[in-house]
């Protein structure tokens, strides 16, 4: 299996339409031999429409999961416009700066703030807040290896090859040369775009993706109790199921579905999950990262 997992790792790092294309046709003959299992091969819990009280008698509080609240990060941001302030007031009075100066030192940090929304979305802040995050925060680089490793492995599973991820604002600045682009993870989904493009948007990939998006956020509840990133990944479900218009009650139903599912999965492969984040984070292929996780799904007893 060695072999043929460096050369998935050779056809995804083209980023060809064509190269993506045979990595999905290799991923397939794989599985069709044995020698990969947990590809699209999980065990999803019945589709079917959930009340949130079913939720709750599988120990799932679904508001702590759906409502991303990043306290961390807020509260980075905030020690670090103390520190600012702090920094200025130190250089007004202990270089006894004259006021003019002082507002113009104002003016022009909020120039490069404004500069930065416009011009980046605000990539440069996001890299000044990822990388205080990983200096003041203990726990913060993990909480985001998980939260991706949580989306790379279950979408694994349903079915979707991941085909890169990035783990801070800095690798992804240094590999796509962006500073909007964060830690996050890249699929081979040129069929579902296809599909959404065409109006043809079927219910398996519908329920495929709505897994995919939900996997982060179901990840850090399942880890933490509580998730905080992923904010923007609930967002997007959510204005896509309203662009497929939707009723609040039919999107209600596909959420919670998804909400039960995952944390059933993640439940189940707590262990996997935990051994593909740590390869995650020392920055391990997609193809190492597969060969782990087959790996450990050898000696379970269900996908």
């Amino acid at each position: 299996m060695q072999s043929s997992l460096q050369e998935l790792d050779s056809l995804l790092a083209k980023q060809e339409p064509e190269a993506e294309a045979a990595a999905l046709r290799l991923m397939q003959q794989l599985k069709e031999r044995g020698v990969v299992r947990g590809f699209g091969g999980a065990q999803q819990v019945p589709k079917r429409q959930y009340t949130l009280e079913e939720l709750r008698l599988n120990d799932i509080e679904a508001e702590r999961l759906l409502s991303p609240t990043d306290n961390t990060l807020s509260s980075i941001r905030t020690a670090l416009q103390v520190a600012a302030a702090a920094g200025l007031a130190a250089l007004y009075f202990g270089l006894h700066w004259e006021t003019q100066q002082l507002v113009s030192a104002l003016v022009a940090t909020l120039f490069v703030f404004s500069v930065d929304q416009v011009a980046n979305s605000g990539g440069l802040e996001a890299l000044a807040l990822d990388a205080a995050g990983r200096v003041l925060s203990r726990s913060y680089a993990q909480r985001v290896a998980a939260h991706e490793a949580g989306h790379f492995l279950l979408a694994y599973l349903v079915g979707l090859l991941p085909k890169s991820y990035t783990l801070s604002s800095l690798d992804a600045l240094r590999r796509y040369g962006a500073l909007n682009v964060q830690a996050g993870t890249l699929f081979c989904d040129s069929a579902f775009q296809r599909e959404v493009a065409a109006g043809t948007l079927s219910s398996a990939s519908l329920d495929r993706y709505t897994c995919v998006a939900l996997a982060g956020v179901a990840t850090e509840y399942v880890s933490y109790g509580q998730a905080e990133g992923g904010l923007n990944d609930v967002q997007q479900l959510d204005g896509m199921l309203r662009a497929l218009q939707f009723s609040q009650k039919k999107a209600d139903s596909e959420i919670r579905w998804a909400v039960l599912n995952l944390v059933t999965l993640l439940r189940r492969h707590k262990r996997v999950h935990a051994r593909l984040a740590d390869a995650m984070a020392a920055g391990r292929s997609v193809g190492e990262c597969i060969g782990i996780v087959e790996a450990e799904l050898a000696g379970a007893a269900e996908v």
